[in-house]
């Protein structure tokens, strides 16, 4: 058996190789005759997997370390029989983190009280689900917006998505890039709907770039017609639109969802998929160990000064990341967005985390984001 893997696929070397002749590649780089022997493919976004690459090859299944799966062509694969397989919510605690230290963040650049902010969540699935529960957890006001959801369990607590513009002081989004259909997402965000939000807004995206009309957005920041932007993806990747960057609170190489949790989560989910199609007898596969962080304790009694519980809470949401630092980082060298991507540093999740809190109502905050409170 051969099995083409991408080569940023983390704690996947040596799993397969008792069994199979792997072949390592970057993502971009997997050509129709590479896979023309290939058994099976594990990749990320970066392969577009569709008849152009697989028409002459004898793959059998694909595997996506990815939550979405708008790479994949995923009509020509079923109608070929090809069977395909992505990882979803495998980061979506990572995209929790993300948001709530963009939340913080946010607060404080814009003297926002987050108990009297309401947050608009537009998809409720994996991902937003926990991001409700994140921002439920600080106090927020929380209103929810994803139609598949609710016909299918009715309108109670959803919200149609012209409230969620017209009363959220943040607007975060949730949502696959869909292309067609009545729920179809390309383009969700654009400049008739930018009309329509509340001009203090601030749009929050790490779905997929192409959610957002890019240019629209960046009219509406221009024009000061709403408030402000965090966006981790973007139309057009790996290039990102430069003034809309400049623009932005927080701007990052579509790294949200790159936490070492997430990434293990993706890589054990497509190792026993592929196992289980190909007769390989890793049914329980994981990896034997993940990197711990360097200071898993965080004590709030060394920061004295601090008494409000959200602020503490903030405290502790910093020391598991920094969402500045990626900031940063990118918004000094825009033009290394691969780079920065596969190069990312190991994050942890706040659940890798214990917290020292002697403050109830912060312990109850972190107890709520996922932290472990001893």
């Amino acid at each position: 058996m051969k099995i083409i893997i991408d080569e940023k696929i983390p704690f996947i070397r040596g799993v397969f190789e008792p069994w199979a002749d792997v072949v390592y590649s970057p993502g971009r780089a997997i050509d129709s005759a590479m896979v023309a022997d290939a058994d099976a493919l594990i990749v990320r976004t970066r392969t577009r997997c569709d008849s152009l690459l697989l028409e002459k090859s004898r793959v059998r299944i694909i595997a996506s370390a990815t939550i979405g799966f708008d790479h994949l062509d995923t009509k020509w694969l079923e109608k070929a029989g090809i069977k395909w397989v992505n990882a979803p919510g495998c980061n979506s605690g990572s995209v929790m983190q993300y948001i709530m230290a963009a939340l913080l963040f946010l607060a404080s650049r814009h003297s926002l009280d987050l108990r009297s902010t309401t947050l608009g969540v537009v998809g409720v699935g994996h991902v937003g689900s926990k991001v409700v529960a994140g921002a439920r957890a600080l106090g927020m006001r929380v209103l929810l917006n994803d139609p598949p959801r609710e016909r299918r369990e009715g309108t109670a607590g959803f919200s149609p998505l012209d409230q969620l513009l017209g009363e959220s002081d943040i607007l975060t989004l949730h949502v696959p890039l869909t292309l067609e259909g009545d729920d179809h997402t390309r383009h969700l965000i654009n400049s008739k709907i930018l009309k329509k939000v509340r001009k203090n807004c601030i749009m929050i995206n790490t779905s997929r770039g192409e959610v957002v009309d890019n240019t629209a957005l960046r009219k509406a920041l221009e024009d000061k017609a709403i408030r402000g932007a965090v966006l981790d993806v973007w139309e057009g990747e790996p290039e990102a639109d430069r003034l809309l960057l400049n623009l932005a609170d927080i701007a990052t190489p579509h790294i949200a969802g790159y936490s070492v949790d997430g990434k293990a989560n993706a890589t054990i989910n497509s190792v026993r998929e592929v196992s289980a199609a190909l007769g390989i007898p890793l049914p329980e596969w994981t990896p034997e160990s993940l990197p711990m962080p360097a200071e898993p304790v965080i004590d709030l009694a060394l920061h004295p000064a601090v008494t409000d519980p959200v602020d503490l809470a903030g405290v502790a949401v910093r020391h598991t990341y920094r969402i500045s630092d990626d900031d940063s980082l990118f918004r000094g060298n825009p033009e290394k967005f691969e780079y920065l991507r596969d190069n990312y540093g190991a994050r942890r999740e706040f659940g890798s985390f214990m917290v020292k809190s002697a403050d109830p109502a912060a312990g109850q905050i972190l107890s709520g984001l996922g932290f472990r409170i001893i």
